[in-house]
């Protein structure tokens, strides 16, 4: 039997992924599941929100379901340690960065597709003054590990970082400012990465039909790095004649997904540029709360919705949060493991259920978040849940 690495992380992680297991559960999926310690908890506790405990059990299991996380800035991350632990040097990092850079999960796929249904779904006014409702299914190829998320930056850089940046030319316009009074971030592509990350979406397009890959990046400013990719990307798409090769500048794009967000097939981008993007498309779907992803290296899979922790929401009883991601984020697990006709069945009832449209979370009712929501019909966590496994 395949054993699962359960990270609940933060707020409703503590919530959606329970109830992702009880839903695996119900559809026969069979596994045994290890709880792993990460998140905000242990980082003001141990000063370390990604323990060695819990890679050490990735690393045995290679397969995690993740639920969320909370990050702060420095400074709040710096006052909410321990006491015990202030002062001493301690240093807050997103922990799921950590387990990508760590396990180099380069791959991150995050699939934007819309539910026959869904209220929330896009909609957009035809040319003779009605509305059409155009079904989003783009799927985003995000480089994980890399870009400006790679964590190399400074403030108040040491001389010899800001002697290295000095010997490009265009530091001169910031010659005149004290290094005390500068932070630098850097933003690092390589070409294995970039080879990889392309490849993938490529081959992904390939496997199932879609008919473009666009190219997601800045290379008209970003010269060096989004060039890389660009360039990169003209060479790979050689291999695939029956696929069309498009590119998009990050800015442009953000435009014209609400203009005609149908016909994009597979986007691809570097970190950051993937990470808003993506953001981007599952607004057109519904919103973080459809919004699933996969993270993958050669060895360790994570899987995980995009949406944060959301604390406001955590200590809701019974809880109000949409699981639907955390759902499509389990089924995306079970394709990536052979199990698909349990995937198949999971994605089916969701389906379903929201084409229905008899059960809806607050947000698929368009409310704002509270505890009243239940008075105006909406579902808690756990109804949304039972209403899957019913169709199941």
């Amino acid at each position: 039997m395949r054993t699962i690495v359960a990270l609940p992380g933060d707020g409703i992680g503590k919530v959606v992924l329970p109830e992702s297991i009880r839903l695996l559960e119900a559809a026969g999926f069979k596994a045994n599941y290890v709880w792993g310690d990460i998140g905000w908890d242990f980082w003001c506790k141990e000063g370390n929100a990604l323990p060695q405990r819990t890679i050490d059990l990735l690393s045995q299991h290679k397969i995690a379901l993740f639920g969320a996380i909370t990050s702060k800035p420095k400074d709040a991350a710096e006052k909410e340690l321990s006491a015990s632990l202030q002062g001493k040097g301690y240093v807050y990092f997103s922990p799921i960065v950590s387990l990508r850079q760590k396990f180099n999960l380069d791959i991150c796929i995050r699939p934007c597709i819309s539910f026959k249904g869904n209220p929330l779904n896009f909609i957009r006014r035809s040319a003779n003054g009605g509305f059409e409702e155009p079904m989003v299914n783009t799927v985003i190829f995000r480089q994980n590990t890399e870009g400006l998320y790679a964590g190399v930056e400074w403030t108040n850089p040491p001389k010899v970082v800001r002697d290295a940046f000095e010997t490009n030319p265009k530091m001169k316009t910031f010659a005149h400012v004290p290094s005390e009074e500068m932070a630098i971030s850097t933003r690092i592509v390589t070409k294995k990465a970039s080879e990889r990350i392309i490849r993938a979406a490529f081959e992904y397009a390939k496997k199932f039909g879609y008919t473009n890959v666009t190219l997601c990046e800045k290379p008209n400013v970003l010269r060096e790095t989004s060039g890389m990719m660009f360039k990169m990307a003209k060479e790979i798409a050689k291999e695939y004649p029956k696929i069309s090769l498009w590119d998009t500048n990050i800015d442009a794009q953000m435009m014209w997904l609400t203009k005609n967000p149908e016909e994009y097939g597979v986007i691809v981008a570097e970190n950051m540029f993937g990470d808003i993007i993506s953001d981007g498309f599952a607004g057109l779907i519904g919103g973080l709360g459809f919004a699933c992803s996969a993270n993958l290296g050669d060895e360790v899979a994570v899987f995980e919705p995009t949406h944060g922790s959301a604390p406001k929401y955590e200590k809701l009883n019974p809880s109000i949060v949409n699981p639907i991601a955390m759902f499509m984020s389990a089924v995306m697990m079970l394709e990536h493991i052979g199990e698909k006709e349990i995937a198949s069945k999971i994605k089916n009832a969701i389906a379903k259920v929201i084409e229905e449209g008899k059960v809806r979370t607050y947000d698929m009712m368009k409310l704002k978040g509270g505890a009243d929501v239940f008075q105006l019909g909406a579902v808690s966590t756990q109804q949304l849940t039972d209403a899957v496994i019913s169709k199941l």
